[in-house]
């Protein structure tokens, strides 16, 4: 599945405040619940943190991919974040977090979710596309940027 595919301007979201994993983690569910109705940000959440408690998602260099599989959910959706300020997110390397790509998929998309996942995992594992994103100054900047290094891939 392409980052386009995934990713909307919508969701792309630059210097996202929260002081904690889990305020943060609340913070997307919540803008996801804005742009699609239909899904539940307690849900939402509640997902994201389960996932959390079995390990963190937080990958190391300041990065994080906190994601899971949501009943209800009909397509992929990611959100593309950069934080204010950077947030512990018991990370393997102990760095605090500025940037996160959370990623929900449909509650039976297991190799899909997994091929994804592989695959936003690839991408910010490259130091020029994370000062890149880190760089950005708005959403719209940021979606740009996250489309075009992903195309360069």
């Amino acid at each position: 599945m392409t980052l386009e595919a995934l990713l909307s301007p919508r969701l792309s979201l630059c210097h996202l405040a929260g002081s904690s994993k889990k305020k943060l983690l609340l913070n997307i569910a919540q803008a996801i619940d804005e742009q699609y109705p239909q899904l539940d940000a307690d849900t939402i959440f509640n997902q994201l943190i389960a996932r959390e408690r079995l390990g963190s998602t937080g990958i190391g260099e300041g990065v994080a991919i906190p994601h899971c599989r949501l009943p209800g959910c009909e397509a992929p959706i990611g959100v593309l974040c950069t934080t204010e300020p950077a947030v512990d997110f018991d990370a393997s390397d102990r760095q605090p977090v500025d940037l996160l790509f959370a990623l929900l998929v449909p509650e039976d998309s297991e190799q899909e979710h997994l091929d994804t996942l592989a695959e936003i995992a690839a991408l910010f594992s490259d130091s020029r596309v994370r000062e890149k994103l880190r760089r950005a100054e708005s959403g719209d900047e940021l979606y740009a940027l996250a489309i075009d290094s992903a195309a360069a891939a």
